[in-house]
């Protein structure tokens, strides 16, 4: 068991304890509970290119992206419903909840009746109204357990293995998708409610319960994290009781990080949901690659991405938020660029009898990139985000201004449903739209350069 001074605060003795089996636990706790939510977002990706394959179905380009756009609506209204109640109820309450409401509509979904793309299209707004809150409630949960000088590390971790979920999908399309069909899919979206189990062995967060004024919950909260008994852990901050401020008044009073928070996340989050989205569709159709074919290129484009966010995570305790968020958007316009550009790269390479690469291969590399850096800078967006505010409303602003920000999921799909519409897919159709991405990826690089950077700063100096 570890010995703590008792001469210096709780928080302090935080931050100088080395990480304990018990937070260990909790961030892998978060860890799973991302993998198998997102699992399920990027699984219906999949789904989508079986339903457009089925002759019951007849589903068209623009169904499909209101389809896809659904988990994008959830997204936004889950931000920020379940922001606020993180910061009403607990993060450990609202993880429960996010948990349980994936499971119960991922399985109704699983139940559409062929041709419903309308009923399909609610059931995925639910679901994404899970994920939102999941994104804003996990992330504060881990922050206020871990210490200052690696939160970056640790709290991006929790984000880091999202792409595990996409390489989970890929392996399960590949392997399962013919003897299962995209019901049996969509029914194994619903394993992650055996981590309900795991969450009665992890306190509420400690830095809610003080801002609660429950400082006996809180100091058994401390004294789990750092394994210590409750007798030694040190003082509490001081607890000021104030009324929970409106949201016209947290626009009033945090309009700068508000506004960072919601372009940022927007800019961010273009580009890289239409590929999670919409690129099995493009690889297929466009490119022409088999879907056996598409399901081992997504996951190594899921490998690709972990890399990026683990990189992205490590590299923003030393290198700070704002230049990690800078350099990783500059590189994600950079491989929407290449994916805008695969028909002439191709043509120039055969112009000088370098027939090393097909057109489908080079959009490959592009989105690869765009994934791995633009996507892949995931793992420090909302971590970001969640710095920028105080403790007692952190969740509440982080769930705003991601979810303003999460509007691209429900805009990015629609926008490439309609440029698509309903003719026959090309391989000029990635022009126009992944150039836009480009440009919206860089603007999303700058935008992070006007924050005030949050490394090595406790969370009670913010």
């Amino acid at each position: 068991m570890q010995s703590v001074k008792v001469d210096i605060t709780s928080i302090q003795q935080l931050d100088l304890a080395p990480l304990t089996k018990n937070q260990k636990s909790l961030i892998c706790m978060v860890i799973m509970g991302n993998i198998l939510e997102f699992f399920d977002l990027f699984l219906v990706g999949f789904v989508i290119t079986l339903l457009m394959q089925d002759q019951q179905w007849s589903l068209n380009a623009i169904q499909s992206g209101f389809i896809l756009a659904g988990a994008g609506l959830g997204t936004v209204i889950g931000a920020i419903a379940w922001g606020w109640l993180a910061d009403k109820y607990g993060r450990k309450k609202s993880f429960i909840s996010c948990i349980l409401m994936l499971v119960i509509f991922t399985g109704l979904s699983a139940l559409t009746p062929a041709n419903s793309w309308i009923f399909f299209s609610i059931m995925r707004i639910c679901v994404g109204i899970a994920v939102g809150g999941l994104n804003v409630t996990s992330v504060p949960y881990v922050q206020e357990f871990v210490p200052s000088k690696k939160r970056g590390l640790f709290a991006g971790l929790t984000s880091a293995f999202i792409p595990l979920g996409l390489f989970l999908g890929s392996l399960t399309t590949l392997y399962l998708a013919e003897p299962l069909g995209w019901r049996g899919l969509l029914m194994i979206g619903c394993i992650p409610i055996v981590l309900l189990a795991w969450t009665k062995f992890i306190p509420e967060s400690p830095r809610y319960l003080v801002s609660k004024g429950r400082f006996q919950n809180a100091r058994e909260a401390y004294a789990w994290a750092m394994n210590i008994p409750v007798t030694k852990v040190g003082h509490l901050p001081e607890y000021v009781s104030a009324p929970k401020p409106s949201y016209l008044k947290i626009i009033k009073n945090y309009p700068k990080q508000l506004t960072i928070v919601a372009i940022g996340s927007f800019c961010f989050i273009f580009g890289s949901f239409v590929i999670q989205s919409w690129g099995q569709v493009l690889l297929n159709k466009s490119f022409h690659f088999s879907v056996h074919m598409v399901a081992n290129l997504f996951m190594i484009l899921s490998l690709g991405d972990l890399v990026g966010r683990l990189l992205s995570a490590w590299v923003s305790d030393y290198l700070g938020r704002r230049w990690t968020l800078f350099v990783c958007g500059l590189i994600g316009a950079l491989g929407c660029t290449i994916a805008v550009l695969s028909m002439q790269i191709t043509t120039i390479l055969h112009f000088f009898s370098l027939n090393i690469a097909s057109s489908g291969w080079i959009f490959f590399v592009g989105i690869f990139i765009a994934m791995m850096f633009g996507d892949g800078a995931f793992s420090i967006i909302n971590v970001f985000g969640g710095e920028m505010f105080p403790n007692h409303i952190r969740s509440t602003c982080l769930g705003l201004g991601y979810g303003i920000g999460a509007t691209a999921k429900i805009i990015g799909p629609i926008f490439l449903g309609a440029i698509i519409g309903s003719e026959k897919l090309s391989e000029d159709v990635v022009l126009v739209p992944f150039l836009i991405f480009a440009f919206i990826f860089f603007i999303g690089s700058i935008v992070y350069l006007f924050a005030r950077e949050t490394r090595n700063i406790q969370l009670e100096d913010i």
